[in-house]
């Protein structure tokens, strides 16, 4: 069991030791849950009434809190206790799953593929023609990985998820159980013969660097051209990427939500759980779009989005109040 005693604790997230507590840290919790040997975090002043009934000896919190620590315990002060508890879960986290072999022999790897130093193949993946595999990669098993992808270097890769051909991951990413990279976009035409007609897709998708991607989420390949995700975003469970959606940086996307086709996020957009995005449609810099939103036309940057369809945060707003004394009023 891996033990750190509160200054060791203090040497990774250089804060600020409030209080004392010869306590040995063996675990993290939440507040209310915690023993005497766990530590547990405030991030918000809101949450400082739990710490008297907690059994946690030390909490990591941050700059502003006004109680103290009482008896026996103690605070770590931080400027930002959620990024500081960030490097102690990585301090208690457990191993990952152990691979006896870099490539397990119940793998099928193409011999045009070409697989870096270090990297980790698991049992019943599949690796198909020209596939590119980076150094240090970690491929879990039940993957499937087709022709002529690439996968960059560190980039993480649960079972289950499937990459389809000509599909190209960054660096550094972590693609959940699940997940599918490159089906086939939804594109159909109606026709008197024939019924609905499938368009082919027949471009890509490409993710940049640092991206996550949450278990059974789609991208969608491109019609032509390419899907794309810029560096740094992260897509959570269950997000449906339609065919060539463009993607800045940093952007995140919840539960739930979905983009139609050839939408376009700028940088460090939101996207709310649930919300959903009209085709061809641009949302810019900054903005954000509510959870259960519908967006149906171009949003500016920096602008916050409620409702559907969706409208400024203030304008749903000031709708909401109206509708609710209306229906009060009809009640009288």
């Amino acid at each position: 069991m891996k033990s750190y005693s509160i200054q060791e604790i203090n040497e990774v997230i250089n804060g600020v030791i409030y209080g004392t507590t010869s306590q040995c840290i063996t675990a993290t919790e939440q507040l209310e849950k915690a023993t005497a040997s766990e530590i547990s975090f405030i991030g918000n002043k809101k949450y400082e009434k739990f710490w008297e009934t907690s059994n946690a000896s030390v909490a990591v919190v941050n700059e502003d809190i006004s109680i103290e620590p009482g008896e026996n315990r103690a605070f770590i002060k931080v400027k930002n206790a959620d990024l500081a508890m960030s490097q102690i879960l990585a301090l208690f986290a457990p191993p990952t799953p152990i691979f006896h072999t870099n490539i397990h022999k119940t793998a099928t790897v193409d011999e045009t593929a070409i697989i870096g130093e270090d990297a980790r193949i698991g049992a019943g993946c599949y690796i198909g023609p020209n596939v590119v595999i980076g150094a240090n990669a970690t491929i879990y098993p039940n993957v499937t990985i087709l022709d002529e992808s690439t996968i960059g270097k560190n980039t993480i890769i649960w079972s289950g998820t499937v990459v389809r051909e000509r599909c190209h991951i960054g660096s550094d990413c972590i693609i959940h159980p699940n997940a599918t990279i490159g089906a086939d976009g939804f594109g159909f035409r109606p026709c008197k013969e024939k019924g609905l007609v499938k368009i082919p897709q027949i471009g890509n998708v490409i993710i940049g660097n640092n991206v996550e991607i949450g278990a059974n989420s789609c991208v969608d390949r491109g019609k032509f051209s390419s899907t794309v995700l810029g560096d740094g975003c992260k897509i959570d469970n269950l997000v449906q990427i339609g065919h060539n959606s463009k993607l800045g940086k940093f952007c995140i996307m919840a539960g739930n939500s979905g983009l139609a086709g050839s939408v376009t996020l700028g940088n460090g957009v939101i996207i709310g759980g649930s919300a959903s995005i009209k085709d061809h449609t641009t949302i810019g810099d900054g903005a954000i779009v509510g959870a259960g939103s519908g967006v149906t036309g171009d949003v500016a940057a920096g602008k916050t989005m409620l409702g559907y369809p969706a409208v400024e945060a203030r304008d749903a707003l000031k709708q909401w109040a109206i509708l609710k004394r209306m229906v009060c009023d009809s009640k009288k």
